[in-house]
């Protein structure tokens, strides 16, 4: 094989490999994301295959480091980084560049363009996933307390129920209206996302990535019958994180195949918010964490009494509707739960 290929090849697969390594280190270290360093890590093995096929004692003998005429060609951007953001983002425009010089050059080597192309797509996604969300799922991993909000089961105004959550420790609010007309359920997610950006808090939208989108809040949570996880991100657009509601663990399994960003599972205890049948209880959530390292949220009957079974189990978040928003003093309420999640 033209050892000028080869050299080609050897310096896009160590670009691509320290560009990994950096972004493998990103997602562990400063994000703690432990699935996404898992993925990074899966990109490193399929980087084998494409050096496989070439063969790595040639691609050794191949590599010349002296006569490398680029060797000492440095830009001043290349000396500067602002943040570990920044550092991730260069790494990943390293590794797209490295893959497209695989793919073009791969095509001269039998069995390697096809390879190489896989793992630029691969790294598209994980630069949304890591670059795009990495920050909110990092955000989410900090909740505790997941509020569901619909007017009807509020015993105060809406919007001032709300703000009440978050003054007790709410970390994210959901806004879960089936009922609403889409103008009226618009706005309401809009004066939701200036109360919740003005305290740092997340808001998620159910069943709805459209209103998501347009009120440009942090999540969409889907439930079974909802839209896929990648059809809502087609909609909500590749920055927002999407939740998936979870009630077996073949349902479990499916969502986590579907790549969403966090599960919630349940329902751990009977509720008269939401009745159901079959009750998943605090087993299931202990399995669930058994399978994933995502963010596990239980729903479904929980109070300040029974939220110990369920953090236990392994919920990293607990959701609630009534024992919250249906107090008499929701701030008082929720600051109770978080208190009861405190070791």
């Amino acid at each position: 094989m033209d050892s000028d290929v080869l050299r080609i090849i050897d310096v896009n697969l160590n670009r691509a490999r320290e560009a990994l390594r950096v972004i493998e280190d990103y997602a562990r270290f400063v994000l703690d994301d432990a699935g996404a360093a898992a993925a990074v890590k899966a990109c490193r093995h399929d980087l084998r295959n494409v050096s496989a096929a070439a063969g790595h004692d040639a691609l050794l003998d191949a590599r010349h480091i002296i006569g490398d005429v680029g060797r000492e060609v440095k830009t001043a951007a290349e000396m500067e980084r602002a943040s570990t953001a920044d550092v991730a983002r260069a790494a990943f425009a390293r590794l797209s560049e490295a893959a497209r010089g695989l793919g073009e050059y791969g095509k001269l080597v039998p069995g390697m363009a096809q390879a190489a192309e896989g793992l630029r797509y691969r790294a598209y996604e994980l630069e949304q996933r890591i670059v795009l969300r990495g920050t909110l799922r990092r955000r989410f991993r900090d909740v505790r307390l997941y509020v569901l909000l619909t007017e009807a089961l509020c015993r105060r105004p809406w919007l001032g129920t709300a703000a009440a959550a978050i003054r007790g420790g709410a970390g994210c609010i959901q806004l879960r209206e089936k009922q609403v007309a889409d103008r009226e359920l618009l706005d309401r997610a809009r004066r939701l996302r200036e109360l919740t950006a003005a305290h740092r808090v997340l808001l998620a939208i159910n069943d709805r990535p459209d209103i998501a989108r347009l009120a440009q809040a942090d999540i969409v949570h889907l439930g079974q019958d909802d839209l896929s996880v990648q059809e809502a991100r087609r909609i909500a657009g590749a920055a927002i994180l999407v939740g998936k509601s979870t009630h077996t663990l073949a349902q479990l399994e499916a969502a986590l195949a579907e790549d969403a960003d966090y599960l919630a599972v349940g329902p751990m205890f009977p509720s008269a918010t939401k009745p159901q049948e079959y009750i998943a209880g605090p087993q299931a959530l202990a399995a669930a964490r058994a399978r994933t390292a995502l963010p596990l949220v239980a729903v479904g009957g929980i109070t300040a009494a029974s939220v110990g079974q369920v953090v236990t189990a392994g919920a990293r978040a607990i959701a609630v509707c009534t024992a919250v928003i249906g107090a008499e003093d929701p701030e008082a309420a929720a600051r109770a739960l978080c208190t009861s999640m405190t070791p």
